[in-house]
């Protein structure tokens, strides 16, 4: 039977195939329950109950949405270019769903253990833009379009320094797999030896540059109400729209993955006598993806002017600096070298 699925065409196909579906299918149930989750917490902070009508506490919230999205009519822009009006919400969906690939649950729990792991996900996440510039485009109408080039500036700002808080970590690591960067994380010190404590400015930025690369609060810019309506999803209906509405979530749930693994360990213990596994991960997932939430409640938006002096003036200088410093530091064995972990080569 082992003989079937790993040496023979169709069996490898099989097995590819249910991997996949073991991963996307609690990471669309996962996501189901963070949604709640999201609006559970928004309704604390402002002091009301929240979802709690459609299953025991309002549970099967995200479900009866989904139903209604499913079912309604697809409306499509008189002057829309109906090609491209589709494709959009498709590439949004799939790019953010394929960075999944290379993410790592657990010692050996991954898809693809490719060794540019970071560069992978860099490269997706990257592409995310196209969907919503197309979508905004193709909507043929002044607000989505408005919306979409917005929305594609401030990613683009904030991509670059979260590459370069990336390569940070790459130098410490020595290595751009996910599962080498846990490893290299791995000491009798538990908590004290993830990358939190010496990359701690970056934590804080990588933080910040995820709710933008994302367009979450405070920097939903592209989706402001108050000038935009709704972005460059105004004109979308129905399922592309869930379409749209699923790859940003999922694109947030990435971050909260890539700041677990990268500034807490993945699925180590925070104490040595403590087992590690996936259970720890989901912990450390859930708690990032708390401070998103809490993040959307209490913030008020950013102007757009601002989000982008934020971006290329404050954060790109300084993790520029951040990234000559740690090559310094990594080289000359600066502090009792736990900014040197190298995994491989050294």
């Amino acid at each position: 039977m082992a003989d079937f699925f790993y040496n023979t065409g169709l069996g490898i196909a099989l097995l590819t195939v249910g991997q996949v579906l073991l991963l996307v299918v609690p990471l669309l149930l996962a996501l189901a329950f963070l949604m709640y989750a999201d609006r559970k917490i928004w309704a604390a902070v402002m002091m009301r109950r929240g979802p709690n009508v459609v299953g025991v506490f309002g549970l099967l919230q995200s479900f009866a949405d989904f139903l209604k999205y499913i079912v309604k009519e697809v409306v499509v822009p008189a002057g829309a270019d109906k090609g491209v009006f589709f494709l959009a919400p498709m590439i949004s969906f799939v790019m953010a769903m394929i960075a999944w690939a290379v993410i790592p649950f657990n010692e050996g729990w991954i898809l693809s253990d490719i060794n540019v792991a970071i560069l992978y996900v860099f490269a997706v996440s990257s592409l995310e833009v196209y969907g919503v510039i197309m979508g905004g485009w193709a909507s043929n109408s002044k607000y989505p379009f408005l919306g979409s080039l917005r929305s594609a500036a401030q990613m683009i700002s904030y991509e670059v320094s979260i590459g370069l808080i990336i390569i940070g970590v790459i130098l410490s690591t020595g290595s751009m797999n996910f599962s080498s960067i846990v490893a290299a994380q791995d000491g009798d010190w538990g908590l004290f030896n993830w990358y939190f404590l010496p990359h701690f400015p970056m934590l804080i930025l990588f933080f910040i540059s995820a709710l933008a690369e994302t367009n979450r609060p405070p920097f939903d810019l592209p989706e402001a109400e108050s000038e935009l309506v709704a972005g460059y999803q105004v004109e979308y209906s129905s399922t592309p729209f869930l379409l749209f509405m699923i790859g940003e979530l999922v694109a947030v749930v990435l971050m909260c993955a890539l700041v677990s693994l990268m500034f807490f360990g993945g699925w180590l213990s925070p104490v040595p006598f403590l087992p590690d596994g996936f259970f720890w991960m989901f912990i450390k997932m859930l708690m990032v993806f708390f401070m998103f939430s809490m993040v959307k409640a209490i913030t008020p938006r950013y102007r757009y002017d601002q989000l982008m002096r934020l971006g290329w003036k404050v954060f790109l200088p300084f993790s520029l600096f951040w990234v000559v410093f740690v090559a310094f530091a990594a080289k000359f064995d600066w502090f009792w070298g736990i900014y040197a972990r190298w995994t491989v080569g050294g």
